[in-house]
């Protein structure tokens, strides 16, 4: 576990925005940890079946792109310690401290000059029979992941908000047909995104409605929805289904010293430098952006990493923590613009 070793770049989350931060950073030589509650890279393209737009690779599956995820960390010298669930962090100091605890019950501490928090944001299930088993086999929470596998096919998209609408909409580009179900009688999505959806004429509705049940064995087949007025029932044949009632952010042990917003994302500039703590930096799905992908997850890793890595050649120099965060994000804006 190498516990009383000083690390210069520690990353929580093996996802692909901790992935390519520690590729970036063993690159940089830089010592290089990353720590993942799972026993498996990848974080969510774990559960991902067919991935066809991660650029330069024409067909891949999640697991396989996770595996050349780590393979190409683990190449450069990075380590990764999977099962290490992160219980505690202390991010202020200079040299930070992040406790956890492993599957096997075990409780580590791991120190580092700085922190890249890559924790990804958990889409919210609907909790229904059928959800987990059917989890990339027909039931989706990512339309631009997805929706070309399901050209020419009825699907429907659970929700009411933007998110709902937004990919409900860019799903009419493959599928035949797009029900959007929602559990109330009135949307919460903007209404010029309404307004589209309405004159669409792949798109209609089905109001006051839940769903309590997906159907399938090898693949979804059904869904059983619920008229949460009438109480009526009716099964409802489909060829995949699009959740999106949210998403929660993994930030709850860090609110104390990272700013984040009313939902939770955490706050970060351009160079993925968080706001409010000196050599913490963040990538991925746990910041807040307008896009969730692959590949903006990994473009995250690879900016925070090289800007932990001229942090930390400011801290060598003698800058202070403060200087070293500033004239480091401002050389690194420099560079990618000029």
């Amino acid at each position: 576990m190498n516990e009383g070793k000083v690390w210069d770049i520690l990353i929580i989350g093996g996802g692909p925005a901790g992935l390519a931060a520690a590729l970036y950073a063993a690159r940089a030589l830089r010592s290089t940890i990353v720590l993942e509650s799972q026993m498996l890279p990848g974080g969510q393209i774990q559960t991902t079946g067919d991935v066809e737009d991660y650029p330069g690779i024409i067909h891949t599956t999640g697991p396989e792109l996770s595996i050349m995820m780590q393979t190409h960390a683990e190449h450069f010298g990075a380590k990764i310690e999977f099962g290490e669930e992160v219980t505690a962090v202390d991010l202020a100091p200079t040299i930070k401290t992040v406790q956890t605890k492993s599957v096997y019950g075990d409780e580590h501490t791991y120190k580092s000059k700085t922190v890249i928090v890559a924790t990804g944001a958990a889409p919210r299930t609907l909790g229904v029979p059928g959800e987990d088993l059917l989890r990339g086999k027909g039931v989706s929470y990512c339309a631009v992941c997805d929706g070309p596998f399901f050209r020419d096919r009825h699907v429907a998209v659970a929700g009411g908000g933007d998110a709902a609408f937004d990919e409900g909409l860019y799903l009419t580009k493959y599928a035949s047909r797009v029900t959007i179900i929602h559990r109330r009688d009135a949307f919460r999505a903007q209404k010029l995104l309404v307004d589209r959806a309405t004159k669409n004429p792949k798109v209609d509705f089905i109001m006051d409605t839940v769903i309590d049940r997906i159907n399938g064995e090898k693949a979804l087949e059904s869904i059983d929805i619920r008229n949460v007025n009438t109480g009526a029932t009716e099964r409802l044949e489909l060829g995949g289904l699009f959740v999106y009632i949210g998403s929660d952010p993994n930030t709850s042990i860090f609110n104390s010293c990272i700013g984040v917003d009313r939902l939770g994302f955490i706050d970060a500039d351009e160079n993925m430098a968080a706001a409010d703590c000196d050599g913490v930096f963040v990538a991925g799905d746990v910041r807040r952006s307008p896009l969730k992908q692959v590949v903006t997850a990994g473009a995250d890793g690879s900016i925070a990493a090289l800007t932990a890595d001229k942090y930390l050649d400011l801290l060598e120099a003698g800058d202070t923590p403060d200087e070293a965060e500033a004239i480091a994000t401002s050389k690194l804006t420099w560079k990618t613009e000029y």
